[in-house]
């Protein structure tokens, strides 16, 4: 079986390879010339770890194609993917469906026998209704009612920094379909992972439209609902992070997506929250609790910046400030909605000198940032500091040899916006240490912790 993919960005990318790997031929289509002509080279235009070595695998085995010629993606396949872009709209926070409907329209432009066209991009309700319209006004024009399709709604739950597992190895499948037939080829694409007895929900369009809103929103929500308890185990000396396993051992609740921190960030859950309380404004159904989110977000982002500058007594002007991480989360270079491009302007604006080291994102920051002092690691993001930021939790940030981070810095003054570090031993190595939702450590309480021990 053939199929189109339209969109080679992040999802249309790991989508077209991961399809490729189950065995199906697969022709990525692009208008960036550039961009194929990249990735016809073995060039990837995004980070994801495994993905450079999956697509030349699938090259190889000719079951993964790349081109601009819209014809070659879509005469042929079975199905034809839509995976374009549908960034919020910065007037109105609705998602930007332009690409979406340009791109419906000129696949019926050319298609010529029955054609399953499927939404892979994240879409508002209503939208497989609305490419059904357009092709159908499309095909009207060409004169031609001879041509079959159906419209299929069939969201992506990818994760940055794992799209490639959690395209294979998936929680669930979504498919949502209006005709039998169109059923029947999504669970042909799908069938390998039936050996993994993979929950497939079948339902319609706009319920699975629904369903992926739904579930972003719903995990937006649990990392807020943990910032906002995280401000209150400061005040009270609780411990966030015990918090968060004594409800996250509850099967109701579950652990993940509950480690407080400075606020969700990336390509999804900032767009997908604030496109779904625009759905309900226009259904008439207000999201409040996801409206309520957006806001407490955008607030946490900004407040952190305020928390460095407090553990710096109050004024950052003319300090130097190392920073740690750019990127939204770890093993991706994507900086949308990162928290750094809140933390970091607000520093400066405050006169400090920012230093910065990404193990990943450093080329991408660049398009977003001014007047950084860029490093080559965290030991020299950390020489003369008055105080070390850690925003994204990078794995080889973990590890960090404190006793020579200690020996290198001005001031010893460690922000740590994400829990990785114990208080206690911070405090030993003399560390003036700022963690989130945690009591901070005095000189008697660790004493009672050692003699406890």
């Amino acid at each position: 079986m053939q199929i189109g993919m339209v969109g080679t960005g992040y999802v249309g990318l790991v989508s077209g390879t991961c399809f490729a790997e189950f065995g199906i031929e697969v022709v990525c289509l692009d208008k960036d010339e550039s961009k194929i002509a990249r990735l016809e080279k073995g060039e990837i235009p995004i980070y994801e770890p495994g993905l450079e070595d999956l697509v030349a695998k699938q090259v190889k085995a000719e079951r993964l194609s790349f081109t601009t010629d819209l014809k070659e993606a879509v005469i042929g396949s079975k199905a034809v993917f839509i995976a374009v872009g549908t960034p919020s709209r910065a007037e109105d926070g609705h998602a930007d469906m332009s690409y979406v409907y340009q791109a419906a329209r000129e696949i019926a432009q050319v298609m010529e026998g029955y054609t399953l066209i499927v939404t892979k991009s994240t879409v508002p309700v209503g939208t497989a209704q609305e490419v059904k319209k357009i092709v159908q006004e499309e095909l009207d024009k060409r004169g031609d009612d001879s041509i079959e399709f159906d419209v299929c709604s069939n969201p992506e739950f990818l994760r940055e920094g794992a799209a490639i597992n959690d395209f294979i190895r998936p929680d669930r499948v979504v498919i949502g379909c209006e005709s039998e037939r169109a059923v029947e080829i999504m669970r042909d694409l799908y069938r390998p992972l039936y050996i993994n007895e993979t929950p497939m929900v079948v339902t319609s369009p706009e319920t699975a439209e629904t369903i992926k809103y739904a579930g972003n929103a719903f995990l937006a929500t649990k990392i807020t609902f943990i910032n906002e308890i995280a401000n209150l185990c400061e005040q009270t000396g609780a411990n966030v992070q015990e918090v968060a396993k004594g409800i996250g051992l509850d099967g109701r609740i579950g652990s993940k997506f509950l480690h407080a921190g400075p606020g969700y960030g990336g390509s999804c859950f900032p767009k997908d929250t604030l496109a779904l309380t625009q759905i309900g404004n226009k259904f008439g159904a207000p999201q409040q609790i996801v409206e309520t989110v957006v806001k407490v977000n955008e607030e946490r982002q900004r407040s952190m910046a305020q928390r460095v500058i407090e553990a710096c007594g109050g004024d950052v002007n003319g300090k130097r400030i190392g920073v740690l991480g750019l990127s939204f989360k770890p093993n991706t270079d994507d900086m949308r909605e990162a928290p750094s491009l809140q933390i970091i302007p607000i520093l400066q604006d405050g006169g400090a000198n920012v230093a910065v080291f990404d193990p990943v994102a450093m080329d991408e920051a660049k398009k977003h940032f001014e007047n950084l002092e860029w490093c080559d690691d965290p030991y020299d993001v950390a020489k003369d500091a008055d105080a070390l930021v850690i925003i994204t939790e990078w794995n080889e940030f973990r590890g960090l040899s404190m006793s020579r981070i200690a020996d290198v810095m001005k001031t010893k003054c460690l922000i740590d916006m994400r829990n990785i570090y114990k208080p206690e031993d911070m405090h030993e190595r003399g560390f003036h240490y700022v963690s989130i939702g945690r009591p901070v450590v005095s000189m008697d309480d660790h004493k009672v912790m050692q003699k406890a021990s």
